[in-house]
């Protein structure tokens, strides 16, 4: 047992490989943000009484109901009455009320989702920013972001956080990365698997960790300044208490020659959702395998301080990556 919960622990790892404004350094410092116009739904759409005006609301916003409402595969009147029908319910209604309240600071987050885009281009100059992007409230159906390369969905009423009527339809241990500081980092996780490569018959649990290594420090350099709580939904001090125990988390993995494991169920318990990780200790957080996995990635950053982010997400091949980093935490 590690007793991760139970270690007098040092403030100063909260610190590491950060500015003294708490940001991560940032190659993309002074990048003009994205030409993005975010714009809000819900206003027009709880203005829908029947389903005629549901359908004028669906041919008014036309990215919008192509790719996310599916116009064309699903007939004109049925998709009229689908959206009376939630624009009208009272339980919805009051949830887009409290979603407008948790989300009151609308010029600010159209202003960071703009920067975080525009490091995006910046670091992917092919990257083809959606010319349309909204926020929804969709009545927490289907996912909580939508991307493609002409539209971008956020249905805020999922990060409404826990003052909603209505949460997601998740574990209690999950609805943490559902209130609205989760928004982008949720969207750069999604915007990592465009660029994220990996071998179709890597299946170790060292490719396991590394692959969602790679995505958490594609979003930590899209947003230099969101804090590894954001990008991994771990509380201060299960975060505190990993730093801590690294070592030791590090060395459950080789001593049980867990890393090169091919066995869904196994390589689930330390890389997917859980409460916790009791093969570790009762307090390890869920997911641990990924927060490993981030630390190998940034150490590999630090060995090789020319690789860009394009080169590490475009890099295969996970035992280089873990062999390059030198990556050997002390117990």
């Amino acid at each position: 047992m590690l007793a991760l919960g139970g270690l007098a622990l040092s403030l100063l790892a909260g610190c590491r490989s950060q500015t003294a404004d708490g940001c991560r350094p940032d190659p993309a410092a002074g990048t003009p943000p994205a030409p993005v116009a975010l714009r809000h739904l819900e206003p027009a759409f709880f203005q829908i009484q029947n389903p005629e005006q549901g359908l004028q609301f669906a041919q008014a916003n036309p990215v919008f109901a192509r790719f996310y409402l599916q116009a064309g595969r699903v007939p004109a009147d049925t998709l009229g009455r689908f959206l009376s029908q939630l624009a009208t319910n009272p339980g919805l209604r009051k949830l887009g009320r409290e979603t407008a309240a948790a989300f009151a600071d609308s010029a600010g987050l159209r202003r960071d989702l703009g920067a975080m885009l525009g490091r995006a281009k910046f670091y992917f100059p092919d990257f083809r920013v959606p010319r349309t992007a909204v926020t929804n409230v969709g009545g927490l159906l289907g996912k909580d972001i939508f991307v493609n390369d002409s539209l971008l969905v956020l249905n805020l009423d999922w990060f409404a956080g826990p003052k909603a009527s209505y949460r997601p339809p998740l574990p209690r241990y999950m609805l943490r990365r559902c209130a609205p500081p989760y928004v982008l980092p949720t969207l750069a996780l999604y915007l990592a698997d465009k660029y994220n490569r990996h071998q179709l018959t890597a299946t170790t649990m060292l490719d396991q960790m590394v692959d969602q290594g790679k995505r958490l420090y594609f979003a930590g350099q899209l947003l230099p300044c969101a804090s590894d709580t954001l990008l991994l939904g771990y509380s201060g001090p299960e975060l505190r208490a990993l730093r801590a125990n690294e070592g030791k988390v590090w060395a459950h993995f080789l001593e049980n020659n867990l890393l090169y494991s091919t066995t869904p169920f196994e390589v689930q318990k330390y890389v997917g959702e859980r409460p916790n990780v009791p093969e570790i200790d009762r307090t390890c957080p869920g997911r641990v395998g990924q927060w490993v996995g981030l630390q190998i990635v940034r150490k590999y950053v630090a060995e090789h301080p020319a690789a860009t982010l394009a080169q590490v997400m475009a890099e295969k091949d996970a035992q280089k990556l873990l062999n390059e980093s030198h990556y050997r935490p002390k117990r």
